[in-house]
């Protein structure tokens, strides 16, 4: 090969990277969501209201980034959820305002039990019902407030504006750190041959009937840290699996205030941190093994956030920034048919409905409405969609899912992945209730999240759809690689300081 043209090829070699990627770039932002006074406050089954206590503001925060033509968007709101049809407005917006495709944005909610009613029943969704399903399903259900859900909708759509306005070369650096002292998979193996939801029941002493835990958790702490060419912080995005369930008293994003709060404290006080929940469907920060009694309130949001925060510190500490490269995005929409109860249970849950709450208790008088209603909802829509989605930076991908994944299919996806470092986000994009493994449909299973209810309703096989459908995705990508340290220069001479034999007068 001539000289000239074997020196050209070395050239092209050396610059195709840049000529495929460009440079890598990012830009984060925030707007605050706090809630009005007097909202309805989601996490149950039926009307609950905040008082208007605020411990902490809720707050959407978003950061894109882009390399070569290629932008991602990752946004973390503290909410319960988000609902599909919201998710799709934003993205119908921010296309219109920036060109953003709709499957290269991800939102997902953190699942704070202490937040607005930005998923629900949506006005107007059983029109098509008697009377009697409407009045059950708009005054006897947490409703989806429109307000706020434009409120939301706003914030979101003008953070991810400023932040791809804000995008500037910068290196990403991607690791993961271990936490395994905040988190507990809640169901339980029990004597009688089933598998029970906390049957330890939230400090009220340890369930003598418990054989063993039932399923996994997942200690892993996902973090992405983000730095401008000057080596200031400009932001993180942390993944972690557990249920925002500690309630710090009003209206609180949980946990994830002190995770943000631990992060700023050593990195930079306005730093923006990007929380995306794991697959942490079974997993919560009570455990039922332990006579201890501090797993609520601001004591155990803190324990939990600033344990997350300090493990999410060492791996900002210690993983090497660079480019991160390839940015890709990649969603399939998969139609999963609902469970639809037998005519038998459903006459039996009008009968109990009608005899009225006062006359039943409480658990048995809700999950018989909600029976009522999943029957009116599979009149109308007996088959769901559900979008997956992975979005990758580097080496490490995103796979996203609008369901409350167990915590074992979230560790199925990540064992199979070809990544270097994969991320499963629950709550993204939409939200289609529980979707437990097909094992807890066995004769030994059951528990809360096998209930059939108008929020969690899919067919048994979801897991596996849902597990097969993300790891297609993840995949079909191009693996990345993790930014390496500079490399120490070959060994010359020892320090002459110290290649001395002991000297002892």
């Amino acid at each position: 090969m001539p000289m000239n043209v074997r020196s050209a090829l070395i050239i092209l070699l050396i610059l195709l990277p840049c000529l495929l990627f460009g440079q890598f770039k990012a830009g984060f932002a925030e707007r605050e969501i706090t809630p009005a006074i007097g909202m309805e406050m989601p996490g149950g089954y039926g009307k609950a209201f905040n008082d208007g206590a605020v411990h902490d503001p809720l707050k959407a925060r978003a950061v894109v980034f882009e390399n070569g033509g290629n932008t991602v968007v990752l946004v973390g709101i503290d909410a319960i959820a988000i609902a599909a049809h919201t998710v799709a407005d934003i993205r119908r917006r921010l296309f219109q305002m920036i060109g953003l495709p709709a499957q290269s944005i991800l939102i997902g909610a953190s699942h704070t039990h202490s937040g607005g009613p930005m998923e629900g029943v949506v006005p107007g969704q059983f029109d098509h019902a008697s009377e009697f399903v409407q009045k059950l399903a708009y005054e006897q259900s947490i409703v989806e407030n429109q307000e706020y859900v434009r409120q939301v909708s706003d914030a979101v759509v003008a953070a991810v504006s400023e932040a791809f306005q804000n995008r500037k070369t910068a290196k990403a650096s991607i690791g993961s750190g271990h936490e395994e002292n905040v988190a507990f998979n809640r169901r339980f193996f029990m004597k009688n041959g089933l598998t029970w939801t906390h049957p330890s029941n939230f400090g009220t002493g340890i369930n003598p009937d418990i054989v063993q835990v039932a399923g996994p958790i997942d200690p892993e702490v996902g973090v992405m840290g983000v730095w401008d060419l000057e080596d200031h912080f400009m932001g993180c995005v942390v993944n972690y699996a557990n249920h925002c369930t500690n309630g710090a008293p009003g209206i609180s994003a949980d946990y994830v205030c002190f995770l943000e709060k631990t992060i700023r404290g050593v990195m930079d006080e306005n730093a923006v941190v990007v929380f995306l929940q794991g697959a942490s469907g079974d997993v919560t920060q009570v455990d039922n093994l332990s006579l201890g009694n501090t797993e609520f309130g601001v004591r155990s949001a803190r324990f939990v956030g600033t344990s997350i925060g300090a493990e999410a510190l060492k791996v900002l500490t210690k993983a090497e920034p660079g480019e991160s490269l390839p940015i890709a995005a990649k969603t399939k929409t998969l139609k999963i048919p609902r469970r639809r109860p037998t005519a038998e249970r459903v006459r039996q849950s009008i009968e109990i409905v009608q005899h009225g709450m006062e006359n039943s208790d409480h658990t048995t008088w809700t999950f018989a409405k909600e029976i009522i209603l999943a029957d009116a909802m599979f009149q109308q829509e007996p088959v769901a969609e559900v979008e997956i989605q992975v979005i990758q930076v580097g080496a490490a991908v995103f796979v996203a899912n609008p369901s409350e994944l167990f915590c074992q299919i979230g560790l199925d996806i990540k064992e199979k992945s070809n990544m270097p470092l994969t991320w499963v986000v629950e709550l993204a994009n939409g939200s289609i209730g529980y979707v437990p493994t097909v094992a807890a449909f066995d004769a030994d299973g059951g528990g809360y999240e096998t209930r059939l209810t108008s929020y969690s309703n899919l067919e048994i096989q979801a897991a596996t759809k849902i597990i097969n459908a993300s790891l297609a995705l993840v995949n079909s990508l191009q693996r990345g690689a993790l930014p390496q340290p500079p490399q120490k220069e070959k060994y010359v001479t020892p320090w002459s300081y110290g290649n001395v034999p002991p000297e002892k007068e």
